[in-house]
């Protein structure tokens, strides 16, 4: 059985929440994938997983001790409580120590055998390399439509470019993992931080495959809180977006209102309309309300970070993990 090196070439995250069904598949996958690397001198590469427990209420913690009992290249760190993917990756990008970091999922939708072409990449002196889905067949229609909806609006509202069709499964070089970790946000929508990075970026494609052990943690409502967060974390453009709405309302209200005057001196008093009124009062009510919808959640990130609080919280170690310098 290997030894747990001081600096492996590889780092694995896996983040997870209640998979106790899922960890011993995982394990036994993606061991024999990594087992399987070469360096480019023939020899077989160092590496470990870090799983990172986000405050699971079943047997996950304890099937991943007795994963880390079998062999000690899989480490892990257990939070306090559930705060949530994002948070989960971070923490595992704060204890993990290769010189290549790899998130994925351990339902196992994303091939771990990608990871070797990632590695090729990488040698050519790419930083980051993502995979890219080929298609999203495995996802019903309104997830299909709705993920092609997010990915459009994002890349038009925002500096950032994320790849479409790319999940958190990617290859980072350690420059860029420390970047990210340098980034102090509490509000951290992960795919928009990996594109802020920057660097030399190149994308491997893969079919996504069905999950067959356990079932997802995310809703349509989580997708949708996932997806208001990577909107308003990188860029402001809903703000200037209302802005100019705004204006134009209020230019087209001078407008009438000049019209209603001509109207008036031309012909005389006229008795305005019940339905025209209320129609004006519920449209611009509607349309202040909605703005300041759209600047609380600016304004409710702004309280998140004053407060600055911890991302996340270790409860528990597992392992050789430990927080890097």
């Amino acid at each position: 059985m290997a030894a747990p090196a001081d600096h492996p070439l590889i780092s694995v995250i896996v983040p997870v929440k209640d998979e106790e069904e899922a960890i011993a598949p995982f394990v036994a996958r993606m061991t024999v994938v990594l087992d399987a690397l070469r360096d480019t001198d023939g020899s077989s590469v160092a590496w470990e997983i870090l799983f990172v427990d986000d405050g699971s209420s079943d047997a996950t913690l304890p099937a991943i001790m007795a994963a880390n009992l079998r062999d000690p290249r899989i480490i892990a760190v257990s939070l306090s409580r559930n705060f949530g993917k994002e948070a989960a990756l971070s923490a595992g990008l704060d204890n993990v120590r290769g010189a290549t970091v790899v998130p994925i999922d351990v339902d196992m939708q994303d091939p771990p055998e990608v990871i070797g072409a990632m590695l090729d990449q990488w040698r050519q002196g790419y930083e980051v390399v993502y995979g890219v889905r080929r298609n999203r067949s495995t996802d019903s229609l309104p997830k299909r439509l709705t993920a092609d909806l997010y990915y459009r609006a994002h890349n038009w509202m925002s500096e950032d470019k994320i790849p479409e069709h790319a999940g958190d499964f990617r290859l980072l070089d350690r420059r860029v993992v420390e970047v990210i970790r340098a980034m102090p946000e509490r509000n951290r929508f992960m795919k928009g931080l990996f594109a802020w990075g920057g660097f030399r970026q190149t994308a491997v494609e893969y079919d996504r495959a069905e999950r067959t052990v356990g079932g997802t943690k995310f809703n349509y409502i989580k997708l949708w809180k996932l997806a208001i967060d990577g909107l308003t974390s990188a860029s402001t453009a809903p703000l200037r977006i209302w802005s100019y709405i705004g204006f134009g309302i209020a230019a087209l209200a001078m407008v009438y209102a000049l019209f209603l005057i001509a109207r008036t001196i031309l012909y005389g008093v006229d008795v305005a309309g019940y339905a025209s009124m209320m129609v004006a009062v519920l449209f611009l009510g509607g349309v202040q309300l909605l703005s300041l919808g759209i600047l609380g959640e600016y304004v409710g990130r702004i309280l998140i970070e004053a407060k600055g609080r911890p991302i996340y919280v270790i409860r528990e170690r597992i392992g050789q993990a430990g927080e890097r310098d």
